[in-house]
């Protein structure tokens, strides 16, 4: 039987924000992903070149199967580009690969918000598992402090996505500073490259209006058990 309850009315906004986000970053993309820099030279080639010159030439760049599913991987150092972008001169993946050499470069420096969000990984995801069965648990025996515990683990994740904001963007800043100033791209081509990057950062946000809008619904739940 289907179960419903007006608060997943609250869930709503935030599932539709979510879709047109990833909308939008594949529109983007698909769009700059047919405008060429005109230094021929390719993602791979840009994120090795931005490495070396920020002092990161331990980090190696590698390609990965999929699509967007370009990463930096901090435990061992290891720049991952996706299909699309490795080989590509495109302006979209240049800008992809110089976003995720951000990622590295931050850890280069030792960016504290980076550092945190590290930190929080292992945490979030115990309690992003373990939150929903602690819920229900606490409504089906009427046990407030269980159902607050889990609320506690749920807005783990909404931390998580609060933290992960400032790092994303400031990837982002990063990698269009260099861009620019080294003369990697320039004019329209700085355009296309901040368009993608800026529909990317379109995804971290929706994802944390989300976990906001769920973590309100749980508490909306809670009170209307109380009562």
């Amino acid at each position: 039987m289907f179960y419903w309850d007006w608060t997943m009315i609250l869930v709503i906004p935030g599932l539709l924000l979510g879709l047109w986000a990833q909308m939008r970053v594949s529109s983007t993309f698909k769009k700059y992903s047919a405008v060429h820099a005109r230094n021929g030279m390719s993602a791979e080639e840009v994120a090795r070149s931005m490495l070396n010159q920020a002092g990161c030439g331990e980090v190696s760049v590698r390609s990965v199967s999929g699509n967007l599913t370009d990463h930096y991987d901090p435990r061992n150092n290891t720049l991952r580009l996706s299909d699309g972008v490795y080989g590509s001169t495109s302006v979209a993946a240049i800008g992809v690969a110089a976003h995720e050499c951000g990622h590295a470069i931050q850890q280069h420096e030792g960016y504290a918000p980076l550092k945190l969000r590290s930190a929080l990984v292992p945490v979030v995801n115990l309690g992003s598992n373990l939150y929903f069965p602690i819920f229900l648990l606490g409504l089906l025996f009427s046990w407030e402090p269980l159902i607050y515990v889990g609320i506690a683990c749920f807005a783990l994740t909404l931390v998580f996505s609060l933290v992960t904001l400032p790092v994303e963007f400031n990837a982002s800043g990063r990698a269009l500073r260099v861009l620019e100033q080294q003369g990697y791209l320039s004019g329209e081509e700085m355009d296309g490259a901040r368009a993608v990057l800026s529909a990317a950062a379109m995804t971290y946000v929706a994802a944390a209006i989300s976990s906001l809008l769920q973590l309100v619904r749980l508490l909306i739940i809670a009170r209307n058990r109380r009562d």
